[in-house]
């Protein structure tokens, strides 16, 4: 038996005026296909207590419970890009932004939580710059993939109170500063980022070009050394992970999981999604189970352009899907494939919401009485309702939950 999860990130939405979603609204045919012979329904990714991100609802989706096991985001992060972890180590997501031009840092406004999705290349270049600037015996600064980045407390505790800045879309950022443990010394960074970002040549180009200048750094997600099962323990399943994401690489490389690199894949709307299904394909023929995680849907509902998640859903649906699943019935061996977003990002929000999201599991073997069209409505529709996400590999491998 193959098993394949396709994570299209954030993809579930909140109706329009017309009951319309980007689910509904977007041309999605094979998706479709195998909802019309698939169980379908709502599942709970996000725990009651903790917040809807992305590292707790993949979590869930790969079976391993967050109330348990999650420390926070950038621990994650930082398995991904290398850094060595101590158990008294804390670690910061740490965003590259665009923030506006008031004189004080407090009257700002966050234009911009990606900077303008700046390329690897050019961020590399500016973390560097503030690593040389910033970083001490006590904290250092690592790159990562375009905006998202990390920094580590080589010896501390927890107890920040930061917000993501996804979360604050053209908002003031006065009352979302670092609060808590260490807040002066951590806005006193953000601070002196922007003092250092606002005229680097990196930035001056990228204003001549029309692009969102990187003008200053952004932490959350602050935590400490996560503690993974190992995901063939506890499951008996050989799994690969296919992203652009840090953090999904992290939770697969904690996990004991092949992380797969893809090149030229961005995590977003003009990522390589043929390289993508391409890895899986040939993840397929040598791993039990293969993850891929496309972040687009996600990157468009935080920008709030409805266009392009609707777009990210049908891309992934042709250049995703559509060859796995023809890859899979066509090698003749059973398989199940598991069709999900890891949360909502609503586009009229832009941040994350922690209802249940719809999901979709077909398989071979097996002949479901399906739906039409996958979308949040129909999956509420079946009835059929999953308590917590990380009951979904019990249900992929027809066991009990524990």
């Amino acid at each position: 038996m193959k098993y394949a999860v396709i994570l299209f990130d954030g993809m579930a939405d909140y109706p329009d005026r017309n009951g319309e979603t980007p689910m509904s609204l977007a041309c999605k045919p094979t998706v479709d296909s195998l909802a019309a012979h698939a169980e379908v329904g709502l599942v709970c990714t996000v725990p009651e207590g903790l917040k809807p991100g992305s590292d707790v609802a993949n979590l869930s989706v790969m079976g391993y419970d967050p109330r348990e096991c999650y420390t926070g985001r950038s621990p994650l992060e930082a398995l991904s890009i290398g850094i060595d972890l101590d158990d008294d180590s804390v670690t910061y997501r740490c965003n590259l932004v665009t923030l506006s031009d008031e004189e004080a840092y407090e009257d700002k406004t966050m234009l911009d939580y990606s900077a303008g999705e700046i390329s690897t290349e050019e961020a590399r270049e500016l973390i560097n710059y503030l690593s040389e600037n910033l970083s001490s015996d006590e904290l250092e600064l690592f790159s990562g993939v375009s905006y998202r980045h990390c920094l580590k407390r080589k010896s501390g505790v927890t107890g920040a109170i930061l917000t993501p800045p996804h979360d604050i879309s053209d908002r003031k950022i006065a009352d979302h500063l670092p609060h808590g443990m260490y807040a002066a010394q951590l806005l006193g960074i953000m601070k002196k980022s922007h003092e250092l970002l606002k005229n680097h040549p990196v930035n001056l180009k990228r204003i001549a070009s029309g692009k969102n200048p990187a003008n200053s750094i952004w932490l959350w997600g602050e935590g400490t050394k996560p503690k993974l099962a190992n995901f063939k323990s506890f499951t008996g399943l050989l799994g690969a992970v296919i992203s652009a994401v840090d953090l999904i690489k992290g939770i697969a490389i904690g996990a004991g999981m092949h992380s797969i690199d893809v090149e030229n894949a961005t995590g977003t709307i003009h990522t390589d999604f043929a390289g993508k299904a391409q890895a899986a394909v040939n993840a397929l023929k040598t791993h039990d189970y293969v993850y891929v995680h496309l972040e687009a849907p996600d990157e468009c509902g935080h920008q709030g352009d409805k266009a392009g998640k609707i777009l990210a859903i049908e891309l992934i649906d042709k250049f995703i899907v559509k060859p796995v699943y023809e890859h899979l019935r066509n090698c003749g061996d059973d398989f199940k494939i598991l069709i999900l977003p890891d949360h909502a990002t609503p586009y009229t929000l832009k941040t994350h919401t922690g209802e249940p999201v719809p999901y979709l599991l077909y398989e071979s073997n097996r002949e479901h009485k399906g739906v039409n069209t996958f979308t949040e409505k129909t999956a509420a529709q079946t009835g059929n309702s999953i308590e917590y996400g990380f009951y979904l590999i019990d249900r992929l491998l027809n066991r009990k939950h524990k």
